[in-house]
């Protein structure tokens, strides 16, 4: 029978500077408790003011669309920056340059749907194709 060697563990030791340093953030790209707040308090207030508007018919319908989709960029601008950090320190050139990519690969997607939607639906209207 083989016998067992009995392994003890030794600790290890620590650096203290090390580990502090890993849970340091080296350029800010965290915020602070008060942004957090600040973006939260932002975020419920610019989803409350078009519920608001909605609910209590405060606006024509053609007044109430080009504003709620206004809020909607407003809070979209929000998050990124209160909630996503990105802002314009050189340390998130390749973070923007990412998400304007993105956002132009997204504009094209939907300008692109909206401009085949509308054309198919012009051409396929009853009455617009010949009758043999």
């Amino acid at each position: 029978m083989a016998s067992k060697k009995s392994h003890s563990v030794k600790p290890v030791p620590v650096d203290q500077t090390a580990a502090e340093l890993a849970h340091t953030h080296h350029d800010g790209a965290h915020g602070s408790v008060k942004s957090y707040l600040t973006g939260f308090v932002l975020s419920v207030v610019l989803t409350g003011v078009p519920f608001a508007l909605v609910m209590l018919h405060l606006m024509p319908v053609a007044t109430l669309i080009p504003v709620i989709i206004g809020v909607g960029v407003v809070q979209i601008v929000v998050h990124l920056v209160y909630f996503l950090h990105m802002n314009v320190s050189s340390s998130q050139v390749w973070n923007n340059a990412a998400f304007v990519v993105a956002l132009i690969i997204v504009l094209i997607l939907i300008v692109g749907t909206l401009w085949v939607m509308y054309h198919m639906n012009h051409n396929m209207m009853p009455g617009m194709m010949p009758v043999d």
